[in-house]
């Protein structure tokens, strides 16, 4: 059994392939049955693809995008473009043309790999984007004479595969930007290797586990632990393209699911179907239950509460050890029922920037609301005025691709990086995330969204004279509790003047419906308020959000 990650991830999946050979490393299911690669299959087609791009004329440090939902081919261009000395762009399927097209700009891709669904979006992508030379697609889904396609290539010789020092960029991943303009993270072969050896040692997985992923792998929580984290274990991973909970519970028994990766919002879906099948529940059975929920919580034994619960846990099968929560903050009520009811959610906390993973819950340091402490080879510390959480570690980034002022500005001259976010430790090292300095939202499905981004599009409107961008908590319907976005406008005292209270709405919600196609669903404005006095500026000009949000 393989206990170690190797310093050259070149090496990573041909050992792989000798260790565990005709195990299975990926996995999704389709209309048709399960598709599979063996960690044999995904070298053989890792290194086929490689040999293709470097014949094709790729060189050490080309970039080349992938476009695609997740799906077991997708692991084959990452460790092909590894081979081949490339840096991954991973693309997020939702974003429009336009955001893609403002990535790719800044990036110029060499080349671009997409599944057949995002086919006709990665040709257009190739007409704007003159760096784009080659299309390749990755899935085998229907055929298309125009372009390569992955599972079509002809076999050639290997070549002599690309070896790169570890403060090499191994992947550019793209986060929102505060200025309107999208930000790409580097990581660093020593960044991911940082972070696959410190879950390694958080999580004893070995070959007889199984992960199902549902998290895009756009994301670096789903990249550097979803994937490479559980590969280095010989674990397989399979892919769920439905978040139903039925689909997601009979993946779970079918392939003997040990363990997911998922976000709070996920989470609080699975906790709202199980409660719905409580409610069903008669009389005494409803008594019963509620006696058992408090007993568990009470006793705090894992294996009391799973035996008690069985009843309810029977969903999940019989081997599943629990869940991984990030990129938003857990509910700890959604914490404390899959707690009671015996089943772990294990949250954590990171940023892009730290490749991501900061903090970890784990069952040796385990505590509810809290973000876990540190992981094994990450130091952290708080700005004694703001109380700012800050990292350092092999996990932090090499810098924002092209924005050496911005990279500054995270990174310090010591070699910290800045989180942004307002934070306490307790006694025993738990970290307790308490705020954003920054004025990122993030909603419930972990999604992030930067205001000065949506403002960015919304300001074009030659009807608009000022916007602002916020948060706030829905407080009726179906979605009370979950966070949704608010955009406060200052109409042109043309418009003000020139139209009624109904005809000067009913403009301006146009206008932020037609603007807001630029902008990816979960980034569009769910309300508008309008206001017909300027928005409240500081001492220097600039709009105080404080009070503009306050005033709302």
């Amino acid at each position: 059994m393989y206990k170690k990650m190797e310093t050259n991830i070149l090496s990573f999946i041909e050992k792989r392939s000798k260790e565990l050979n005709e195990h299975i490393a990926l996995g999704i299911r389709s209309n048709l049955g399960w598709s599979e690669l063996t960690f044999k299959g995904l070298n053989i087609l890792s290194r086929k693809l490689a040999s293709y791009l470097i014949e094709i004329g790729i060189n050490k440090g080309d970039k080349i995008a992938i476009l695609s939902e997740s799906m077991p081919e997708l692991g084959a261009t990452l460790f092909a473009n590894i081979l081949s000395g490339a840096i991954s762009v991973p693309l997020d399927i939702k974003l429009t043309i336009h955001e893609l097209t403002h990535i790719l700009s800044d990036c110029l891709p060499k080349a671009i790999m997409t599944s057949s669904a995002h086919l006709d979006d990665a040709v257009k992508l190739k007409e704007i984007i003159p760096s784009i030379e080659n299309i390749i697609i990755i899935d085998g889904k229907g055929a298309n004479k125009n372009y390569v396609n992955l599972h079509t290539l002809s076999d050639m010789p290997d070549k002599k595969w690309r070896h790169r020092c570890p403060d090499k960029t191994a992947l550019i991943v793209y986060t929102s930007g505060t200025t309107g303009n999208p930000k790409g993270v580097e990581i660093t072969y020593r960044n991911l290797y940082s972070q696959v050896k410190a879950v390694g040692k958080c999580f004893k997985f070995n070959s007889d586990d199984s992960m199902l992923s549902i998290l895009p792998m756009n994301h670096l929580f789903e990249i550097s632990v979803g994937f490479m984290s559980f590969l280095n274990k010989g674990s397989a991973i399979y892919y769920s393209s439905s978040l139903k909970p039925k689909d997601i519970f009979s993946i779970i028994k079918e392939k003997n699911i040990t363990f997911m990766v998922a976000v709070p919002a996920f989470l609080k879906l699975i906790k709202t179907t199980l409660e719905g099948e409580i409610r069903q529940y008669g009389k005494i059975e409803k008594m019963l239950f509620n006696f058992k929920y408090r007993l568990s919580s009470i006793i705090k034994n894992k294996k009391l509460s799973k035996f008690l619960f069985k009843n309810i846990t029977k969903c999940f099968g019989k081997n599943f050890k629990g869940f991984m929560s990030g990129g938003a903050p857990l509910d700890i009520e959604v914490a404390k029922f899959f707690e009671n009811i015996g089943i772990r959610i294990y949250e954590v906390y990171g940023l892009s920037e730290a490749s991501p993973i900061v903090t970890m819950n784990t069952d040796k340091h385990f505590k509810l609301g809290s973000v876990g402490r540190p992981i094994s080879n990450v130091k952290v510390r708080l700005d004694k005025e703001t109380k700012e959480l800050q990292i350092l570690g092999d996990n932090i980034m090499k810098g924002y691709y092209n924005k050496p002022e911005l990279t500054k500005e995270a990174i310090m001259e010591d070699g910290w990086l800045r989180t942004g976010d307002i934070a306490k430790i307790d006694s025993n090292g738990f970290i307790y995330i308490t705020g954003r300095i920054k004025n990122m939202i993030v909603l419930s499905g972990g999604k992030k969204v930067f205001p000065e981004e949506v403002e960015a599009v919304l300001i074009k409107s030659p009807v608009i004279e000022e916007v602002l961008v916020y948060s706030d908590i829905i407080k009726t319907g179906s979605k009370q509790g979950n966070e949704e976005i608010v955009a406060k406008i200052y109409p042109t005292k043309e418009n003000i003047e020139k139209y009624n209270d109904i005809e000067l709405e009913k403009i301006v919600r146009q206008e932020v419906k037609r603007l807001s196609l630029e902008l990816s669903p979960y980034k569009r404005p769910n309300s508008i308020v309008i206001t017909k006095e300027p928005l409240p500026r500081t001492g220097i000009s600039k709009v105080s959000r404080k009070k503009a949000v306050q005033s709302a």
